[in-house]
């Protein structure tokens, strides 16, 4: 009871503030944190660590690491146990957060979202997946998105003196480049998170919430001219229209030197130097192009968010790690060590000086995720967007496709009954 009357007296809103120790009381509070292989370096977590517990003389860090296969039944265990040696503090990826939050096992941190942490300048694609109506659960931390990764010295040959900014100029480079032996671009025929953004930008999405009940909407007007642009751009190379991004992988296939562009993550550039060092310093990256030159396209956000379970013992010290992982100076941190994009549009410029990574804050501004509902994920077991995508590329009438896939959408996002 000593320490806990401690703590309260120490804390102002939710973030510990290292008023320090009652004399002669040396025991730390211990605050198990569970992050994500490969989401942080070791040397990023050793200096967080060292600075957290020099600021917070009552706390200890205990940081587990966790892999991905796996961890979504791990992570519901641990939401519904008693015991308290569970986490305080657990990295999910952002279109996860439904599926914890789905009970209310998890801490509402919207308080503390609005008056300590800045959440009106969160990136749009981590901020919205951890919410549940008006209650924020999940607390941006990183993200990550596609860019287009293209050759420098194509470009040039072409005659293209600077990257394309809107659709129809992103096309007609595009074409210019799917010549001589070169593909202008090469894009799997079932990449649908790039199909998403195409939908987005057109005003469209893959399901809307209508009346409490989840619909596919794939044969709206606005996703089917999103399905059409793609169809349009995916022609201008010889990606396979029955297969995704990794079927084969596609930073094999840019390595081999006959294409020109690719949509990815840039650190995926990394993977193409070390199996085709030829190219190193002739790979660039741009923001994927939007409608109009003023608004870079719509692209899908991933990246991790934050989140307090319900059944941690000491929810004023697991929001204290929270705020300071999140807050300005670790995240900016994060960003620049890990290439990533920081969790708001205010800390852009943090990672400007790296081309890549300035390309991807761009288009996270921007960014979306899949729909709001635990059910998403049983849409993505058997994904029929994919197979919608294949169809059309092969020719047969996209509106009906459109309709068959809606109503698999429709279908898997039924709620659960008995």
């Amino acid at each position: 009871m000593r320490r806990r009357l401690l703590a309260l007296l120490c804390v102002t809103g939710s973030l510990v503030s290292g008023c320090g120790m009652l004399p002669g009381d040396q025991e730390r509070k211990t605050v198990t944190v569970w992050l994500m292989k490969d989401s942080a370096s070791k040397e990023f977590l050793r200096r967080f660590t060292e600075d957290f517990e020099r600021e917070h003389e009552d706390l200890r860090l205990d940081i587990r690491i966790q892999e991905w296969t796996g961890i979504v039944e791990k992570v519901r265990a641990a939401l519904r146990t008693d015991s308290a040696d569970g986490p305080d503090v657990i990295e999910v990826g952002n279109t996860q957060v439904p599926l914890y939050a789905d009970g209310g096992r998890l801490v509402d941190l919207t308080l503390e979202s609005m008056r300590d942490w800045g959440k009106d300048a969160w990136l749009p694609g981590l901020a919205e997946p951890g919410k549940d109506g008006n209650k924020q659960y999940g607390i941006p931390w990183y993200a990550a998105n596609r860019v287009v990764i293209y050759r420098k010295d194509l470009f040039e040959q072409a005659g293209i003196a600077r990257p394309p900014r809107t659709r129809d100029d992103w096309l007609a480079a595009t074409e210019k480049l799917n010549s001589g032996g070169t593909q202008g671009i090469y894009l799997a025929g079932q990449d649908w998170y790039t199909l998403s953004g195409f939908i987005w930008d057109e005003g469209g999405d893959l399901a809307q919430e209508k009346d409490h009940t989840w619909q596919g909407t794939l044969d709206t007007p606005a996703a089917l001219r999103g399905m059409e642009f793609y169809r349009r751009l995916q022609a201008l190379g010889a990606g396979p229209a029955d297969a995704d991004e990794e079927h084969p992988p596609q930073a094999g296939v840019f390595a081999g030197g006959k294409v020109a562009q690719i949509i990815a993550v840039p650190g995926l550039a990394q993977a193409i130097v070390r199996q085709n060092p030829d190219l190193k310093g002739k790979i660039g990256f741009f923001p994927v192009p939007g409608r109009t030159a003023g608004r870079p396209g719509a692209v899908f956000t991933g990246g991790s968010d934050l989140v307090v379970p319900r059944n941690t013992d000491d929810q004023f010290a697991a929001t204290a790690v929270v705020g300071a992982l999140t807050g300005a100076k670790w995240d900016t941190e994060l960003a620049r060590t890990m290439n990533y994009v920081p969790n708001k549009t205010t800390l852009a410029d943090a990672v400007a000086g790296e081309e890549g990574v300035a390309a991807m804050a761009v288009g996270a501004a921007h960014g979306r995720a899949t729909p709001h509902t635990p059910q998403w994920a049983d849409v993505e077991a058997d994904n029929p967007i994919k197979d919608y995508m294949t169809r059309v590329l092969n020719g047969a009438d996209p509106a009906a496709e459109a309709r068959r896939a809606s109503r698999k959408i429709t279908e898997a996002l039924a709620p659960d009954v008995g």
